[in-house]
């Protein structure tokens, strides 16, 4: 994992730690710098007026500049005095990662740069939308409070078989559309992929309908006045396209609430509705009231049978406080839950640590255990004292029979009780059989070896995941590719340098022969070329070009005459530049 200077991130697990990669901040080029510098400009003339918070204040509580790129470490140095921290991954991860690094009070944030083609909007994750995006307004203590609350619920969340490939679909048309060597059969092959998967979801899963609330709220939220809302979602706040469109009155605004989950997303087009909230506070409320509906709070058959659906590592917790790890299987046919039964490598902890001895390893094809009470018991077997135990002939190395209400029946001699914060959580048998009473079905026999009961009268609670992830890691998903062969995507070198010629401009003082040369090579020919000449427009203006003013509009005229679809940026780029003149004079 690169290191930075934050004790936030010296706490993060392990197994977080893994998706973390190097910013490598020497690979963004001049011409990066240059759109980076163009997006925040544009986001400052137009969000100082419609985003919810203090724009340049919100930026330097987050350690971001106007100017250039954020390096991690300045971040990081900024955003530790209000207890949170920054990390680079590679564009996407799994969306239950990204919960728990928000849950942990980490932003993560995509080390890429969109390309200049996507400079409006990219539907890959980027350093603009993460760091303009996001950081600024970790700086308000409640949504900052409801960030990481959400975190904390998200990691929760059950997903589906069917949302592992709607992710992976996602995640790889949209490299697909940040690539310049993508061909348009590649595209069109990844978007028809995309679409049979969108249309043969199912019912959605919680991680589904939570990354509505997400999308909504955090992504694409508004605040305020139904009729004059400000601006605090990222997604919003990062595209200088879709951050003056929204506001248009031919954009619903709707009053936020959790019917926010019946309303679907797009995250390659712009949202054809958004969402107003009064206040933060009642983002949690809203928050809460989903959070009551899932499995990881309602516990039961119907969150074990989520879970089983989920088809990946999910933890079902016992009322004893047991916590069993893996990829759950049904286990039996009848209507309540009386037996769980995982398959492959499973892990037994409670309160989130694993139980020794009880690791993948150990418990390498599957676990299998009754859930219930005992027959006739007047107390759960968790609560046993050492009088009850003896009474129903559960002494280590004495043979006993346990029949549970639910007809299973677990038969062999006690090797081990292991007792946790003063529950029996464990009994260890050797020489068991385990069956239901009409000997139907028959779950461990005597030659399998020790059979391991976990106790608990009802699952309480079931949730996505390992208890203890750490030692669960070693079957965890790895990332498919090594970071650091990754190409970074430029434009050719031509372009590149003639941004650092302009930065050099900038940054070093005035000099009319070199910006002439710089300007003969900025022609009409290459559609990239405007940004350049944005800049140079911008620089003559500020310097009392006069004439050198007058040929870069006038070019910049011709690129929109032969490029419409320049129009906008062109025009929004020659506007802040004499906005600023103007307020400098």
């Amino acid at each position: 994992m690169e290191t930075y200077n934050n004790i936030v991130l010296e706490r993060l697990p392990k197994h977080l730690k893994r998706y973390v990669v190097a910013q490598r901040y020497e690979r963004y080029t001049a011409l990066d710098q240059a759109l980076w510098r163009y997006v925040m400009r544009q986001n400052y003339s137009f969000l100082k007026d419609v985003a919810y918070y203090p724009y340049i204040p919100g930026l330097k509580k987050a350690g971001l500049s106007i100017a250039t790129i954020p390096n991690l470490q300045d971040m990081n140095d900024s955003l530790k005095l209000i207890g949170w921290g920054a990390v680079t991954v590679d564009g996407f991860i799994p969306p239950a990662a990204f919960m728990e690094f928000q849950a942990h009070r980490v932003l993560v944030i995509a080390a890429d740069i969109r390309q200049l083609e996507h400079i409006e909007y990219t539907p890959a994750p980027d350093i603009i939308h993460e760091s303009s995006g996001h950081a600024p307004i970790i700086g308000e203590p409640d949504y900052a409070t409801y960030l990481q609350y959400f975190g904390e619920v998200g990691t929760k969340a059950l997903s589906s078989g069917k949302d592992f490939e709607l992710y992976e679909a996602i995640r790889h048309l949209s490299i697909l559309k940040e690539h310049a060597t993508t061909t348009a059969a590649e595209l069109a092959e990844a978007e028809k992929n995309l679409q049979i998967i969108q249309d043969n979801m199912g019912e959605p899963s919680e991680m589904a309908l939570l990354s509505r609330l997400h999308w909504w709220t955090v992504e694409y939220g508004l605040i305020g006045d139904l009729h004059n809302p400000k601006i605090y979602g990222a997604g919003l706040l990062s595209s200088i396209g879709e951050s003056a469109s929204c506001m248009q009155e031919d954009v619903p605004k709707l009053a936020y609430g959790l019917n926010a989950i019946e309303y679907p997303y797009d995250i390659t087009k712009p949202q054809p509705q958004l969402f107003v909230t009064p206040d933060f506070e009642h983002l949690k409320l809203v928050l809460d009231k989903f959070a009551d509906t899932m499995a990881f709070r309602v516990g039961g058959k119907q969150s074990l049978d989520k879970a089983i659906d989920c088809k990946a590592v999910c933890t079902v917790e016992y009322s004893s406080g047991l916590q069993v790890s893996g990829v759950f299987k049904l286990a039996n046919a009848d209507k309540n839950l009386s037996y769980i039964q995982t398959q492959g490598p499973t892990a037994l902890a409670v309160a989130g640590k694993q139980l020794e001895g009880h690791g993948i390893i150990y418990h390498s094809e599957g676990f299998g255990s009754p859930v219930g009470h005992l027959r006739g018991a007047d107390s759960n077997l968790a609560d046993f004292d050492e009088a009850t135990l003896i009474q129903y002939g559960i002494v280590e190395g004495q043979q006993c029979a346990l029949n549970f209400a639910s007809g299973i029946i677990v038969s062999g001699i006690v090797q081990k009780i292991v007792r946790q914060f003063g529950k029996i959580v464990l009994i260890s048998f050797i020489g068991c059989e385990v069956y239901r009473s009409d000997r139907e079905e028959v779950y461990f026999k005597p030659e399998w070896g020790t059979y391991d009961m976990a106790v608990g009268a009802e699952i309480v609670s079931v949730f996505a995941g390992a208890a203890d992830k750490d030692a669960y890691d070693a079957l965890e998903e790895h990332l498919d590719q090594d970071p650091s062969t990754i190409p970074t995507e430029t434009e050719d070198v031509k372009l590149v340098n003639c941004h650092a010629a302009i930065r050099n401009l900038r940054d070093n003082g005035f000099d009319q022969k070199i910006w002439l040369e710089i300007f003969s090579q900025l022609g009409p020919e290459n559609a990239d070329h405007w940004l350049g000449l944005v800049e140079l427009f911008e620089i003559a203006q500020a310097n009392d070009g006069g004439e050198l003013t007058t040929q870069a509009e006038q070019r910049l005229l011709e690129f929109i005459i032969r490029y419409p679809n320049l129009k906008k940026l062109i025009d929004d780029g020659l506007r802040v530049a004499k906005e600023e003149d103007l307020n400098n004079h």
